[in-house]
C-alpha cells in the first residue's frame, strides 16, 4: 500500500516537473518578446502623441469649428474596438479588456464591435453581439497596415451614419508587472481640458486653407496613429501579462514539487519503519 502511494507521488512529481519546464520556457519566450515590444512602443509613442497634440492645438485655437468629426450626435449606436490577444495563458489580460467594454454598454442592440484577437471574437460572437469587423493573428506583432485597415473601416461606418461614436478599448502598459485596461473615445473628437495659459498660447495660430480642411486630413491620421499606438502598447501588455502568469505558474510548480517530495520522503520513511517493525515482530515470534 505504501509502495503504491510512493509510485503515485513519483508520477505526480514527474508530471509537475514537465509542466514546470513548459511554463519556464514560455516565461523566457515572453520575456524576449516583451523586450522587443517595449522597443517598438518607445519608437511609436512620440508619433501618435504628436498627432494627438496637433489635433488638440487646432481645436483649442479655433472656435466654433463645424466639422463632422467633432460634432456630437445623438448616440443611437456605438462602435467598440476591443483589443485582446489571440492566445490565452496571460492572466487577466483578455478578460479585463472585455470587462472594460462591457462596463460601458447599456443595451446589447445599440452596440457593434470591431474585435482584435481570437479572445474578443470568441467572447462577443458566442453571446450574440454584432461584430462588423475582426482582425485575428496580429495581436503579438501588429503592423501599421493593420491599424490603417481598422481605422478605415471605423471611419467608413461613422461617415455613413451606421454608428454615432467610436470607442477604443486597449491595455495600457504601465510596467512589467502592471497593465491597465483603458477606454478612449476616438470619434467625435472632443477638445481636451487645458489650462487657461495654454489656451491663450494656441489662440493666434492660423491654419490654411482652414482648420476644417486640416482636420479632414489630420483626423484619419490621428485615428490610424492612435490605433497603431494602442495595438503596440497592448502587444507589450500581453507579453508582460503572459510573462508574469508563466513566472507565477513556474513558482507554483516548484512549490508543488517541494510538497510532493516531502510527501514522498514521509511515505518512504513510513514504509521503512513498517518493514523494520515487521522484521522485529517476526524475530520476536521466532524466540
Amino acid at each position: 500500500m505504501a509502495g503504491m502511494g510512493m509510485r503515485d507521488i513519483k508520477r505526480r512529481i514527474r508530471s509537475v516537473n514537465s509542466t514546470k519546464q513548459i511554463t519556464k520556457a514560455m516565461e523566457l519566450v515572453s520575456t524576449a518578446k516583451l523586450r522587443r515590444a517595449r522597443g517598438r512602443l518607445e519608437k511609436v509613442r512620440p508619433y501618435f502623441e504628436t498627432v494627438n497634440e496637433t489635433v488638440q492645438e487646432i481645436l483649442g485655437s479655433s472656435s466654433n469649428i463645424d466639422h463632422s468629426y467633432t460634432i456630437e450626435r445623438e448616440v443611437k449606436k456605438s462602435l467598440y474596438i476591443v483589443i485582446t490577444a489571440d492566445r490565452g495563458l496571460c492572466g487577466g489580460y483578455n478578460i479585463n479588456a472585455i470587462k472594460k467594454a462591457l462596463e460601458d454598454i447599456e443595451k446589447k442592440e445599440k452596440v457593434s464591435f470591431i474585435v482584435i484577437g481570437q479572445k474578443a471574437k470568441g467572447y462577443f460572437s458566442k453571446r450574440g453581439y454584432n461584430i462588423v469587423g475582426e482582425y485575428l493573428n496580429i495581436s503579438e506583432k501588429p503592423e501599421y497596415i493593420d491599424a490603417k485597415n481598422i481605422g478605415r473601416l471605423a471611419l467608413k461606418l461613422y461617415k455613413e451614419g451606421e454608428i454615432d461614436e467610436i470607442k477604443l478599448v486597449y491595455t495600457q502598459f504601465v510596467s512589467t508587472i502592471s497593465q491597465v485596461p483603458k477606454m478612449v473615445k476616438l470619434l467625435p473628437v472632443s477638445k481636451e481640458e487645458k489650462e487657461e495659459a495654454e489656451e491663450k498660447e494656441f489662440k493666434y495660430v492660423s491654419y490654411e486653407p482652414s482648420p476644417g480642411a486640416v482636420l479632414d486630413y489630420l483626423i484619419p491620421k490621428y485615428i490610424e496613429s492612435t490605433m497603431y499606438g494602442t495595438l503596440v502598447e497592448s502587444a507589450a501588455s500581453e507579453q508582460a501579462a503572459r510573462r508574469v502568469a508563466m513566472e507565477s505558474a513556474t513558482d507554483n510548480a516548484e512549490e508543488m514539487i517541494d510538497s510532493l517530495t516531502l510527501s514522498f520522503n514521509q511515505a518512504r520513511q513510513a514504509a521503512i519503519t513498517q518493514e523494520i517493525t515487521e522484521i522485529v515482530g517476526g524475530a520476536e515470534a521466532l524466540k
